[in-house]
């Protein structure tokens, strides 16, 4: 049998790493001639189990070039470090300790919950869709700007052709067929979060997040950074070089989409919520990738207080970044054309016009931009945050779902949420993470609250 994995084998690699190093400002035009010539490809925008495996000499020379192009040095290093004690360094406004953080409302933890679950499955349909057959699918259902679920009810069947929903999300993330809260990898790593503060307190280490990922994270659950630093640590890799070796991912959205725990449970807290989120981060990503797990650490933290508004929680997030990283610009650009624009559409247009040439729709930087974007154009409104974030494509699900976790904190419990959002999740949520399939949004903010009193 000839099974292919994919996001792993070096072929698949080498085109993403170079992108990277043209974002980086790194030198590659040597690599890059010799990879082509030899017939290597470019980056894919999504992986494909059907493509043949590459020829051994290819193969070979994939991960040859992919250990030249770790060598490269980028001019933007000393803007942008990984290590926690160089970013404290770069930020001149880097919040102080706290004696003491405020109690967290188990209900505000509810609502985030809920939030976040409701933020993702509204973008789950529309996942990998390029911008155009997002807007068209809504606008032919008179769902635009999203204010409720995506349906196929209505839409011609031309226009399904030509943008057909998400293959694997559709079955369970239209309006006619939610049925609770499908397994999401935005929600899954949010368990293994809470599972790691169970077992090892607030003092845990990057090891630790290791051996439980080894433990309880089905491999085939894992994706892009995060399935390379898996592979990573079987092969006896140890972090944080789990995160740099032949990782192209690096930078991409996924330490961001498993930081919202670290938040919930510092309110008041954004520098311990960024440093907590920090050790998480560093076994998959690097630089840009790391400061988004800390932004929405941070930004979560300062909700939890609940004594901010949405404007404030992504100031907050700001000050734990690095000011002159492409992270923090991407922010900055995301609230300015958001603040500048009245109409939303326009507003996405021009971030896309920023980064959609340049960027894979995972990448880090396109999404802080578009989700920063989102939170600010809605004013904390729940219903507009979801919708705005998800309306701006790119990686839909995850965007939603982090937009949906500050909003739902911000409105300081489940009742304050639309109904048409909550009651289709019927209180549970799949996971293949153990302990938890089938558990309730309000289980779940009850063990949330309970690791919050625990410093």
């Amino acid at each position: 049998m000839n099974v292919r994995l994919t996001w792993v084998q070096p072929e698949d690699l080498v085109g993403h790493e170079l992108r990277q190093a043209a974002q980086d400002g790194r030198d590659a035009r040597e690599i890059e001639e010799r990879w082509y010539a030899a017939g290597g490809s470019p980056a894919p925008d999504r992986a494909g189990a059907s493509e043949p495996p590459a020829p051994p000499r290819l193969r070979e020379l994939a991960g040859q070039l992919l250990d030249e192009l770790a060598l490269l040095e980028s001019p933007l290093a000393a803007d942008e470090p990984t290590a926690l004690d160089e970013i404290v360094a770069a930020c001149p406004h880097w919040p102080g300790p706290v004696d003491a953080t405020p109690a967290v409302g188990r209900d505000r933890l509810h609502a985030a919950w809920l939030g976040r679950a409701a933020g993702c499955l509204l973008g789950k349909p529309v996942e990998k869709l390029p911008l155009t057959g997002i807007r068209a699918l809504a606008r032919a259902t008179g769902n635009w700007p999203p204010t409720t679920w995506f349906t196929a009810r209505g839409v011609p069947p031309g226009l399904l052709a030509a943008h057909p929903w998400n293959r694997r999300s559709a079955p369970t993330s239209l309006a006619e067929n939610i049925d609770g809260m499908p397994e999401d990898d935005d929600l899954n790593h949010l368990l293994l979060t809470l599972l790691l503060l169970q077992r090892h307190g607030r003092s845990f280490t990057t090891a630790d997040l290791a051996r439980l990922w080894l433990d309880e994270l089905p491999a085939g659950r894992a994706f892009t950074a995060e399935r390379i630093a898996y592979g990573n640590l079987l092969a006896g890799v140890e972090p944080p070089q789990t995160a740099r070796l032949r990782n192209p991912f690096r930078e991409w959205i996924g330490a961001q989409i498993r930081a919202d725990v670290h938040g919930w449970t510092h309110p008041g807290d954004p520098a311990g919520a960024a440093a907590q989120a920090h050790r998480d981060a560093v076994l998959t990503h690097t630089g840009n990738g790391v400061y988004g797990a800390m932004f929405t650490a941070a930004a979560l933290a300062v909700a939890a207080e609940g004594e901010s508004d949405v404007h404030g929680c992504l100031a907050a997030g700001l000050r734990v970044v690095p000011p002159h990283s492409r992270y923090a610009r991407a922010v900055r650009l995301g609230i300015e054309a958001a603040r500048t624009e009245g109409d939303f559409d326009v507003v996405v247009d021009r971030l896309h016009a920023v980064y959609a040439d340049t960027h894979h729709w995972v990448h880090v930087l396109p999404n802080a931009a578009l989700l920063a974007a989102a939170l600010t154009h809605a004013d904390g409104d729940f219903t507009r945050s979801i919708g705005r974030a998800v309306s701006g494509g790119w990686d839909t699900d995850s965007n939603g779902a982090t937009a949906g976790s500050l909003a739902g904190l911000l409105s300081g419990g489940p009742d304050a949420l639309p109904e048409h959002w909550t009651a289709p999740l019927k209180n549970r949520l799949a996971t293949s993470v153990p302990g938890f399939d089938r558990t309730g949004f309000d289980t779940l903010a009850a063990l949330t609250h309970q690791e919050a009193l625990h410093p």
